[in-house]
C-alpha cells in the first residue's frame, strides 16, 4: 500500500527521496507529498496523481537540504486531494509526519485535540499524529513521538521531522512495515527495501512497537518505553537490476517471463540429487509438530488464497492430510477452532499482508503451530512464524501477482512431498513426482514461446465487458486466478467458477459477446469438462480452451484452443495459469490500461 521514504545523509535529499519513492510506485497510490527542512524552515509540497506532478511542484529547485521524508498515499480516510495528501503538519508548521496504516481512534483524538485548540485541515486520520506530537513536544522529537503513540489505537508505520529538532528523523511501527537502510554516512527509513537498494543492501527491520532515530552519523532503535534495542544488520539478497524492467515494457510481462528461472530458484537446494528426497531446512524446528499434525489450515488473501486452494488439493490427494483454506480477512472474526494438532500455514508474497498477519496472530493465540510461505526475507509474517519456507524468486513489482502464484504452488507441492516422508507415507511414485516438478520450468518456457497465439486471441476479445472462467478439480483455483488477473488489470468484469456450478446461475449470462475460458485438460474430469463446453456452445457462447498437447478432440468443440504440455494432474495449475496471465496482460495493454499500477489496487495491503 502507501509508500514511505526518509533520508538523512551527505547527499542532497530531494533527488534521493524522489528516486526512492518512484521505486515504490508499484505499491499503488493516488497522491504524493514531500517535507524537508531548508534554512531552518519546514517546506512541504503535495500533489494529486502521479509523482511526476510532485516533481513539477518542486520545479527543479536546487534545494540544499540533506534530510527529508516523502510519501505516496492510497486514500482511506478522505478522498485523494491536496489537503488529504501526506505529509501532515502541526498547527505551527514545525512538525511533519507521513503515515501508513489506520488510526482507529482518530475521531476521539481529533475531537479532544480540537477542544484543546488544535486546528485541522484534512479529513485524514493521520493528521492527529502531527498534532499529538506537537502536544507532547518538550526536548526532543523521539520522546514526543513515543508519548503521542501511547494514545494511538490502530496500525502505523510513521516517519517524522521537526524544525525544533532539525537533525534527525524519527520513525516507528506497529503493524505496518518499516526498514532502516544503513549506508555509508547516510541512513534511510523506508516501507520497502527496494526504495534504498540503489544506495545500500544493508538493512535493519523494525519490529512492532519499536522506534528508530536517524541522525547524520548514527542510528539507534528503542522500545516505546525508551529502552535501547540491539538489532542485527541484514543483507538484502536482491540487487538493483532485479527491480528494473530489463527491456520489458512492463514489470508484469517481465515477471511472467521470469517464471522458469523463478521456479528453479524456488526448488534450488531443496531436492537431494542423490536420494531424490525433498529437504526444507526452514521447517526443521517444526518437524515434531508437523509429524503429529492431524489438520492443516491455510490462511491467505487474493492470489495467495488461490495458491492455497491448489495446495489443499495436493496435500489431501498425496499426503492424505485434511486441509482447510480460509480467507485470512474472515478467519479471525469467526472464532475458529484450533486444536493442539492443528498447523496453520500463512501464505503471502510480501510477508506484510495485514489480514494474513492478523489471522496468524489469532491462530497463535489459540495455540497453533505457525508456518509461513512468503517471498520477502525479513518480512513480518516470516519473522512471526515458528518456521517457514521462502520462495526465493526475487522481487515481484507488478501489482498483479504472477510468478509468486506459480512459486507458491511449487513450494506447496514440495511441502507435500516433505510431509509424505515425515509422516512415513511412502509412495512408489515418489521419485517420479520429484522428477515431474523438476521438469516444470522447461515446460513453462515452451508456453511462453507461444505468446503470439495468446496475443491473437486477446485482440479478438479485448473489447469484452464480461468473461467467465471455468475449471474443475485442480484447475478450479486456476479459473479463479485467471478471472482475478483479467479484472485486476484490464477492468473487464470476470468471474471464476467450478465448471459444474455454471448451471447454478452463471449460465444465464452466456451469450455471443461473453467469452468463456475453459481449463479443459486431459485429466480425470476431462469428460465432464467437455459436457460443460457443450452446454456453453449450445447457448451461443464463445469458448477459449486451455488444452493438453495432442488433444484433437477438443478442436471441434471450441472457438479457440491453446495447448500446454502434459504433466501430472497435481502440477497442471502451474502450467495452465501461464496463458491466462498472458491473456490478461495483452488485453489490458490493448485497452490502454496501466498494467503495473492498476487503479485502486496496492501491491502490499497493509491495512485491514
Amino acid at each position: 500500500m502507501c509508500g514511505i521514504v526518509g533520508y538523512i545523509g551527505h547527499k542532497k535529499a530531494i533527488k534521493v527521496l524522489l528516486d526512492g519513492i518512484k521505486r515504490l510506485e508499484y505499491r499503488g497510490y493516488d497522491s504524493s507529498g514531500i517535507a524537508f527542512i531548508e534554512n531552518g524552515t519546514l517546506r512541504c509540497e503535495k500533489a494529486v496523481g502521479k509523482i511526476a506532478e510532485l516533481e513539477k511542484k518542486l520545479n527543479g529547485n536546487n534545494f540544499s537540504t540533506h534530510l527529508g521524508i516523502v510519501h505516496t498515499r492510497w486514500a482511506t480516510h478522505g478522498a485523494p486531494t491536496m489537503e488529504n495528501a501526506h505529509p501532515h503538519v502541526d498547527c505551527y508548521n514545525e512538525i511533519a509526519v507521513v503515515h501508513n496504516g489506520i488510526i482507529e481512534n482518530y475521531d476521539y483524538l481529533k475531537s479532544r485535540l480540537e477542544q484543546e485548540g488544535h486546528i485541522f485541515k484534512s479529513e485524514t486520520d493521520t493528521e492527529v499524529l502531527a498534532h499529538l506530537i506537537e502536544k507532547y513536544f518538550q526536548d526532543n522529537l523521539e520522546m514526543a513521538v513515543m508519548e503521542a503513540l501511547k494514545e494511538v489505537e490502530g496500525t502505523y508505520g510513521i516517519a517524522a521531522i521537526s524544525t525544533k529538532d532539525p537533525q534527525k528523523i524519527v520513525a516507528a511501527r506497529k503493524g505496518s512495515p518499516l526498514v532502516i537502510g544503513v549506508g555509508d554516512q547516510e541512513y534511510f527509513i523506508t516501507s520497502d527495501v527496494s526504495a534504498s537498494l540503489e544506495h545500500t543492501r544493508d538493512v535493519v527491520y523494525l519490529d512492532d512497537n519499536e522506534v528508530a532515530i536517524l541522525t547524520l552519523n548514527h542510528y539507534e532503535t528503542k522500545t516505546m518505553q525508551n529502552i535501547l534495542t540491539h538489532k542485527k544488520v541484514e543483507e538484502v539478497l536482491w540487487n538493483i537490476d532485479m527491480i528494473e524492467k530489463g527491456g520489458y515494457e512492463h514489470f508484469m510481462l517481465k515477471e511472467i517471463h521470469e517464471q522458469p528461472h523463478a521456479l528453479r530458484n524456488a526448488m534450488r537446494g531443496r531436492i537431494d540429487d542423490i536420494s531424490g528426497s525433498v529437504k526444507l531446512g526452514g521447517l526443521i524446528s517444526c518437524e515434531k509438530e508437523l509429524r503429529e499434525a492431524k489438520r492443516i489450515v491455510i490462511v491467505a488473501c487474493g492470489t495467495s488464497w488461490h495458491a492455497g486452494l491448489v495446495g489443499e488439493y495436493i496435500l489431501e490427494d498425496l499426503a492424505r492430510i485434511p486441509v482447510e483454506v480460509e480467507y485470512a480477512s474472515e478467519f479471525r472474526y469467526r472464532n475458529p477452532i484450533i486444536e493442539k494438532d492443528t498447523v496453520v500455514i500463512a501464505i503471502s508474497q510480501s510477508g506484510e499482508t495485514a489480514d494474513t498477519l492478523a489471522a496468524m496472530r489469532e491462530a497463535k493465540h489459540k495455540g497453533a503451530k505457525l508456518l509461513s510461505i512468503c517471498n520477502v526475507v525479513g518480512s513480518t509474517i516470516a519473522r512471526e512464524a515458528d518456521c517457514g519456507v521462502y520462495l526465493h524468486i526475487g522481487p515481484e513489482i507488478g501489482v498483479a501477482s504472477t510468478k509468486a502464484f506459480t512459486a507458491q504452488v511449487a513450494v506447496l507441492y514440495l511441502f507435500t512431498l516433505y510431509m509424505m516422508t515425515l509422516k512415513g507415507r511412502p509412495n512408489l511414485k515418489y521419485s517420479d513426482m520429484v522428477k515431474v516438478i523438476q521438469s516444470i520450468p522447461d515446460k513453462i518456457q515452451t508456453i511462453l514461446n507461444k505468446d503470439d497465439e495468446i496475443l491473437k486471441i486477446a485482440r479478438l476479445y479485448k473489447d469484452s465487458e464480461h468473461a467467465l472462467y471455468l475449471g474443475r478439480g485442480y484447475n478450479y483455483p486456476v479459473a479463479l486466478e485467471g478471472a482475478l488477473k483479467l479484472k485486476e488489470i484490464s477492468y473487464i468484469h470476470a468471474e471464476g467458477y467450478p465448471a459444474a456450478e455454471m448451471k447454478h446461475g452463471p449460465i444465464a449470462l452466456i451469450n455471443k459477446d461473453m467469452p468463456v475460458v475453459f481449463i479443459a485438460l486431459k485429466d480425470s474430469v476431462y469428460g465432464k469438462i467437455l459436457s460443460n463446453i457443450e452446454e456453453v456452445k449450445s447457448r451461443g457462447g464463445r469458448v477459449i480452451a486451455i488444452a493438453t498437447e495432442g488433444d484433437e478432440q477438443i478442436v471441434e468443440k471450441v472457438d479457440h484452443v491453446f495447448y500446454i504440455p502434459k504433466t501430472s494432474d497435481t502440477l497442471t495449475p502451474i502450467l495452465s495459469v501461464i496463458p491466462l496471465q498472458l491473456l490478461a496482460y495483452h488485453m489490458a495493454v490493448m485497452r490502454g490500461c496501466d498494467v503495473d499500477k492498476p487503479r485502486n489496487l496496492a501491491k502490499s495491503v497493509t491495512v485491514e
